[in-house]
């Protein structure tokens, strides 16, 4: 038996406003402490090599650098092996399961405490626009309750998953079956649908649901279409962060489309303010459908850690 989409919102999206989006990434960014050595190491390739920190003469300042994701998508949980969906199914013949439809009994299996042990044994790939992207572990054995609440018993194609996490190595061919994609190990996982995180968003004042829900929608399509944004990147971290945290974005882009303008382009760059940290420039480009007057919209986000935050408010953008 093999899983496909995920999620039943566990973790409601967070979608801020502006001072309060800066004010709250700013503790959750200093409250994720980073594994400092192996000694803090609590992720590891597989076979338990720790790669957290790990030395690297290769690297010039005798550190690895993690790679950080901040990925949306979808967990499709997986058998691996022939066994392991064969212990799936003497399980699944212990419980009542008429009636269900294969996802249901899968959710109702992983959801058992006694059966937390088959929980360990699935693969669980985040699957990005389709793609096979990443194969998920927890940096925290705890955190497996979080990948099990990913795996809804009803599955749509508006669910969405957030990882933010460390890229490791490509996984081994005995660990999802011989898929040949990278091993996240992650720090958190946010499991909701599309339409929650539509309804999280403040409407502007005197439009109605049916107005606005297309318009963010279609922003949302934008950030999400963007070619081969794995949320490995700075600028598509910066970009995945800002779809699913920051309510100006949308607020302005149904302002922008009132005015007759339409999105024309997405840019993100360096910022002159980056120095010892990773800050880049997320630019939002509308052009007016009559004149081709352009206006421009700026955001700043800070991405040198795992968990990006915001620097600076939505403000006009203005070319040097």
């Amino acid at each position: 038996m093999e899983g496909h989409d995920v999620p039943q919102p566990k973790v409601q999206p967070v979608v801020a406003a502006d001072d309060q989006a800066i004010a709250a990434d700013d503790q959750l960014a200093t409250a994720v402490a980073e594994p400092v050595g192996n000694a803090e190491c609590a992720c590891g390739r597989p076979g338990g090599t720790c790669v957290c920190g790990a030395e690297d003469a290769s690297s010039p300042n005798g550190r690895l650098d993690p790679g950080y994701v901040y990925a949306i998508g979808r967990v499709d949980p997986r058998f691996p092996t022939l066994a392991s969906d064969k212990e799936f199914a003497q399980a699944a013949g212990r419980t009542e399961t008429a009636g269900l439809t294969d996802r249901q009994v899968l959710h109702d299996i992983l959801s058992q405490r006694e059966n937390r042990y088959l929980a360990r044994q699935l693969c669980y790939v985040l699957v990005v626009e389709g793609i096979d992207t990443y194969i998920l572990q927890p940096r925290d054995p705890g955190d497996f309750d979080l990948l099990i609440d990913a795996v809804r018993a009803d599955p749509t194609a508006d669910d969405l998953d957030v990882v933010v996490g460390i890229r490791g190595p490509i996984a081994p061919p005995e660990m999802c079956g011989g898929l040949p994609v990278p091993v996240v190990f992650f720090d958190q996982l946010y499991s909701f649908d599309r339409g929650a995180l539509i309804k999280a968003i403040p409407r502007p004042d005197g439009m109605s649901a049916k107005q606005f829900e297309p318009q963010a929608n279609e922003l949302f399509n934008n950030v999400m279409q963007l070619a081969d944004n794995a949320g490995a990147l700075d600028e598509h971290r910066a970009l995945n962060y800002l779809a699913v945290r920051y309510a100006a974005i949308y607020a302005n882009h149904v302002e922008q489309h009132a005015g007759d303008f339409s999105l024309s382009g997405v840019d993100v760059r360096p910022s002159s303010l980056s120095g010892v940290r990773r800050i880049v420039e997320v630019v939002l480009s509308y052009t007016n459908r009559n004149t081709d007057f352009t206006q421009k919209f700026f955001v700043r986000v800070d991405v040198t850690e795992a968990f990006p935050f915001l620097v600076t408010k939505l403000s006009p953008y203005y070319d040097h």
